[in-house]
C-alpha cells in the first residue's frame, strides 16, 4: 500500500481503539479555535471527583495509596486511560492505545496484592506512558514511518521489561516526529501533536507526544528519549520537568531508532513528569533495579544519596554565541539569576566557548550516512521526506576516515570543556533550554542549547522556572544578530502568540552525576520561591 492509505487506516484504527464511553461528547468538545485545553479535565464536568483526585495526585502518593489498598490499581488505571483518551482527542498525542490490556494487568496486580499482602515491585499499579520507540510485544513502534506500521514488536525493550518487572502498568505509547529527528512532533503517519497549553504552538520533539500527554494530565510519569534535546525541548515547550541523563544510567537496548546503528551521539532515555519529585522518584527507582544486569551498556553506579548544598556555584550561559534567546527566555534567565544571587548563590558568567564547534559536530554526526537510514524507511511506501527533514534529503555521506576526524575533534571539545569547568570549580551551569518559551508550528529552528550537552554527555534537567511569557514585557529590543540563524529566530518571534506560556531553563551538571543535578534543581527552585 502507498503511504497515504496506510496513514489513513492507522489513524482510523487508533481512533477506534478509544472505547465509546471515553469518547468526548460533542457537546463537551472545546471549540476548534480554543487554544488552551488544559482545564478540560477539571471544568468539563466529564470526570468524577474521584478520577480528578487520582490524576492530580503525585505519583509517589498514588503508589502509597495503592500499596495501602486505599485505591486499587484498576481504578487508577481507568482514570488515566480516560484522561489519556481525552488528551489524544484534543492534542493528537498518542500512537498506540491498549487500555483493555492495561486494565487487565491492573486487575491482576490487585489480586496479587490482596492474596500476598505485598506489592510486586516499586511501581506496583502505577500507569506509566512510553514514547513510541520503546518496543512492547504486539505493539507497533513506527517512529513516524508508514513503512513500519502494522509490524508489531516480537520482543520488549529492556526498559519495558524492567518497568513491567517493577509492577508498572503500560497503557499508551506516544507520538513522535519522523525518525525522531525533528524538534516538533509531526509525521506523515499520525500527523501533528499540538501543545495542550496552546494548540497553536508546538509541543516540541521528539518526545512531544509524551510532553503533551503529561502537560494535559493524562500521565504523571512518562518515558522519552534524547539525542539532541528530545526530552528537554518538549518539556520546555509544555512547562514540565525532565532529566536528560548521561549515557549508561538507564537501559537503552531494544529501543527503535530512525538512525539505527548511529552511536557517534548516544541516545539516552529519561522521565518526563509533572513535578521534579516524580522525576527523582523515577530516576532512583530505575537505578535501584540495577539495570546494568540487563543492559551491558549501563554503568554499575547505584543510586547515591547526595548532601544538599545550601550555596551553589553556577555558571550562567546568557547566550551560546549562535542564537540569542527570545525575550521571554532572556527575561526569565535574568530574573532567575537575580533571585539566585539574592539567595546567596555564587553566579559567574559562562562564555559559550566550544558551543559553535559542538553544534557543528552534532550536525555532521546526524547526517554522516548521507540520509540513507531515513530514505530506506521512506521508500517502501513511497513516503516523501517531510520539509523539516530537508537536511537529510540533501546530506552527503561521510567516509570512515572523515568520521574518525570528527571523533578526534569531538574529543578536543570534550577535554577543553572539562578543563574549563574544573578551572572554575563549578557545581553546574544554568542555561536556556531552548531559545523559545514555545513557538508556532513549523517555526522551531534551533536545538543548539540542548545539543551541545549531548555531545558532552552531561546530565541536564529542564524545569519551568516560574516565569511566564508576557507580551507587554517581552518585546524585541535592538540587538545585533549573532548569526543568520539568530536573525531568523528573533525576527520571527511573536510575543502575542506565546503570551502566558511557561518558560523553562536547564541546569547542567558533571557527567554521570544525575543525583547532584536533581539536588541542585531543587535548591534552585527553593531559592526562586524566596
Amino acid at each position: 500500500m502507498q503511504w497515504q492509505t496506510i496513514a489513513t487506516q492507522k489513524q482510523q484504527a487508533l481512533k477506534a481503539s478509544i472505547p465509546p464511553e471515553w469518547t468526548i461528547p460533542v457537546s463537551l468538545l472545546p471549540a476548534a479555535d480554543q487554544a488552551d485545553v488544559t482545564a478540560f479535565l477539571t471544568q468539563s464536568g466529564w470526570f468524577t471527583d474521584q478520577e480528578l483526585q487520582i490524576i492530580s495526585m503525585d505519583a509517589g502518593q498514588t503508589l502509597r495509596r495503592i500499596a495501602q489498598k486505599e485505591w486499587s490499581s484498576e481504578e487508577v488505571t481507568r482514570a488515566f486511560c480516560k484522561a489519556a483518551a481525552a488528551a489524544h482527542q484534543l492534542t493528537n498525542c498518542l500512537s498506540e492505545i491498549f487500555f483493555d490490556e492495561a486494565i487487565s494487568r491492573a486487575k491482576d496486580l490487585d489480586v496479587h496484592l490482596q492474596q500476598n499482602g505485598k506489592v510486586t515491585g516499586p511501581f506496583h499499579g502505577l500507569p506509566i506512558s512510553l514514547k513510541d520507540n520503546f518496543n512492547i510485544i504486539g505493539k507497533d513502534a513506527t517512529i513516524g514511518f508508514t513503512s513500519l506500521a502494522n509490524q508489531p514488536a516480537s520482543v520488549n525493550s529492556v526498559l519495558t521489561d524492567l518497568l513491567l518487572a517493577s509492577g508498572a502498568v503500560l497503557y499508551v505509547k506516544t507520538n513522535v516526529p519522523t525518525a525522531m529527528m525533528i524538534a516538533e512532533t509531526v509525521n506523515n503517519l499520525f500527523g501533528r501533536t499540538v501543545n495542550p497549553r496552546n494548540r497553536n504552538l508546538t509541543s516540541g520533539g521528539s518526545s512531544g507526544g509524551e510532553s503533551a500527554l503529561i502537560a494535559f494530565g493524562g500521565s504523571r510519569i512518562g518515558v522519552g528519549t534524547d539525542i539532541g534535546g528530545s526530552l528537554r525541548i518538549p518539556a520546555a515547550c509544555t512547562g514540565i520537568f525532565t532529566l536528560r541523563p548521561s549515557f549508561g544510567r538507564f537501559p537503552n537496548i531494544g529501543t527503535r531508532s530512525g538512525l539505527a546503528g548511529q552511536e557517534a551521539v548516544k541516545s539516552v532515555n529519561g522521565p518526563l513528569a509533572q513535578t521534579l519529585q516524580e522525576v527523582t522518584l523515577y530516576t532512583k527507582t530505575i537505578i535501584d533495579q540495577e539495570p546494568w544486569l540487563l543492559d551491558p551498556n549501563c554503568v554499575p553506579i547505584p543510586w547515591r544519596v547526595v548532601e544538599r548544598k545550601p550555596v551553589l556555584k553556577l555558571g550562567v550561559l546568557w547566550n551560546d554565541g549562535v542564537v540569542t534567546p527570545t525575550p521571554p527566555v532572556t527575561r526569565a534567565l535574568r530574573e532567575t539569576v537575580e533571585k539566585l544571587r539574592r539567595a546567596g548563590h555564587q553566579i559567574i558568567d559562562w562564555a559559550p566557548t566550544g558551543h559553535l564547534e559542538a553544534e557543528a559536530l552534532l550536525a555532521k554526526k546526524f547526517l554522516a550516512d548521507g540520509g540513507k537510514s531515513v530514505r530506506r524507511l521512506l521508500e517502501p511506501t513511497g513516503e516523501p521526506f517531510r520539509p523539516e527533514m530537508w537536511r537529510y534529503e540533501q546530506a552527503q555521506e561521510l567516509g570512515v576516515h572523515e568520521m574518525w576526524q570528527v571523533h578526534l575533534s569531538r574529543n578536543d571539545v570534550l577535554k577543553a570543556y572539562l578543563d574549563r569547568w574544573n578551572s572554575h570549580d563549578l557545581d553546574g551551569l544554568i542555561t536556556p533550554t531552548t531559545p523559545y518559551s514555545s513557538v508556532e508550528h513549523g517555526k522551531f529552528t534551533y536545538v543548539g542549547y540542548t545539543g551541545v550537552f549531548n555531545i558532552l554527555d552531561y546530565p541536564a534537567v529542564s524545569f519551568p522556572c516560574g516565569i511566564k511569557a508576557d507580551k507587554a514585557l517581552d518585546v524585541v529590543q535592538d540587538w545585533k544578530p549573532l548569526s543568520p540563524t539568530d536573525e531568523l529566530v528573533n525576527s520571527t518571534y511573536n510575543a502575542e502568540a506565546v503570551d502566558g506560556m511557561p518558560v523553562s531553563l536547564q541546569l547542567v551538571g558533571r557527567r554521570l552525576e544525575e543525583e547532584n543535578v536533581l539536588m541542585m534543581v531543587d535548591v534552585v527552585l527553593d531559592s526562586c520561591k524566596g
